[in-house]
């Protein structure tokens, strides 16, 4: 057995929580860094979040492999909060009180992040969250290593309307909180960009929604105006797979109507028949097409440690690389797994992205990233079509939504606030 496969081993057995453990955890806790796992294994949402738990349990492994952290072995602490929202902030209650973890890495929708928010801040954890949102947030207690909008989003409508030459919108999405709030941005963009109002239409359906024949009509009656149209989705969790489908089934190409969507990688097209699906886009700051000694390490990595050469890597994996490499740099530079002394740490840190670049830490706790866009081709896979020069900083607050357009999250002194008012030079959010 490799010093890998026995890490896997360990990792795995330590993601079992359960009454036979309860009696070891006070004696583990002296011996071991408890790291908590906190995304749905079951649920509407798994297809999306069990390859991030497993994603945890790799770097967990490979960190142990390395010697461990300040003297001491990682543990990983699994629990499923099984893609009920509530359940999250229970759960993320248990990881901090009860298993006493130094760090969550968790939540995919921004619904489970909300309801674990007060959590976090009341007992004052520290969760790392790994994946694309609608901005309008900086807590203390919190790193944000997905996109933000302007990471995303923005760049997408960017790359539709200049490149492909796109001026009707379909806004479609799942009815909650990061659908919802993105697209009032893009909405607000658009017509900053001169689109008319009869020119954008906003759909929004429940999670697990599977019936999309009509909505599907709906967008191509829409897109049959004379005016090249596309679709930015928002569309999240198991959907996606009916949703493409369904425009299959009534003819629709990314020629006639494209869709980039935002969250749809390769781990969502790997249970897909894609051929209906060719030439429709998505907008990441990473996929696994592309080449670079870093990515091509991580894949191998990840297929040594699954045993299984067709599982796909994705954005919010590295995402979630990107922010368990961080927080192993901020406790080794703060000396300690102190949530208070890691969150100073962590600021201006960078570490090496998976494209070839370096991933940096802003003080409103969000990263520095490059922005792709990728086409999706008939082996599940992205070919990059556009991409950023530059790294692109994470905007925590819009420019584009006249209650933010004034508002800066700055986590260090003298400012040290999530939600700065530039022009009344005051904080009216978390400051402690």
């Amino acid at each position: 057995m490799t010093m890998l496969s026995k890490f896997k081993t360990a990792a795995a057995g330590a993601a079992l929580v359960g009454a036979s453990l309860l009696g070891s955890h006070a004696a583990a806790a002296e011996d071991t860094i408890k790291v908590g796992v906190l995304h749905s294994l079951s649920g509407t949402m798994a297809i999306s979040e069990t390859t991030l738990k497993d994603t945890v349990l790799m770097m967990v492994a490979e960190q142990n492999e390395a010697g461990g952290l300040l003297g001491k072995k990682l543990e990983a602490v699994v629990v499923d909060p099984a893609s009920n929202w509530p359940l999250f902030a229970e759960k993320a209650r248990e990881l901090i009180s009860k298993e006493k973890v130094a760090v969550i890495f968790g939540c995919w929708t921004s619904v489970s992040r909300k309801s674990v928010l007060p959590v976090i801040e009341e007992l004052n954890g520290l969760l790392f969250y790994p994946v694309q949102y609608e901005g309008e947030e900086s807590s203390k207690n919190v790193f944000y290593t997905g996109a933000a909008p302007n990471q995303q989003a923005i760049p997408a409508v960017d790359y539709l309307m200049n490149d492909l030459g796109v001026e009707r919108w379909v806004l479609a999405g799942t009815d909650y909180v990061y659908p919802r709030t993105t697209n009032k941005i893009l909405e607000a963009y658009l017509k900053a960009k001169g689109v008319d109002e009869e020119d954008i239409m906003i759909n929004y359906t429940p999670f697990g929604h599977s019936d999309w024949q009509s909505i599907v009509a709906e967008i191509k009656t829409f897109g049959g105006k004379g005016k090249k149209t596309a679709v930015v989705s928002t569309i999240n969790g198991d959907a996606n797979i009916p949703f493409y489908k369904e425009l299959g089934n009534q003819g629709i190409s990314a020629e006639d109507i494209p869709v980039v969507a935002f969250s749809v990688g390769e781990e969502e097209l790997s249970g897909m028949d894609t051929s209906a699906l060719v030439g429709h886009l998505a907008a990441w700051n990473y996929f696994q097409s592309v080449e670079s000694p870093e990515n091509e390490a991580f894949i191998a990595e990840w297929h040594t440690f699954t045993s299984d050469d067709k599982r796909v890597t994705n954005d919010p994996m590295e995402a979630t690389y990107i922010g368990f490499k961080m927080w192993v740099e901020a406790v080794k530079k703060a000396g300690t797994t102190d949530t208070d002394a890691v969150e100073q740490a962590m600021i201006g840190l960078s570490v090496k992205n998976l494209t070839g670049g370096m991933a940096v830490m802003g003080k409103n706790h969000h990263l520095s990233k490059p922005v792709l866009i990728g086409e999706i081709q008939e082996d599940g896979q992205f070919l990059v079509v556009s991409e950023t020069d530059d790294l692109v900083p994470g905007d925590a607050w819009s420019d584009y939504l006249p209650v933010s357009e004034d508002t800066i999250a700055d986590w260090t002194p003298p400012i040290s606030c999530g939600n700065y008012n530039t022009v009344t030079k005051t904080c009216s959010g978390q400051n402690f």
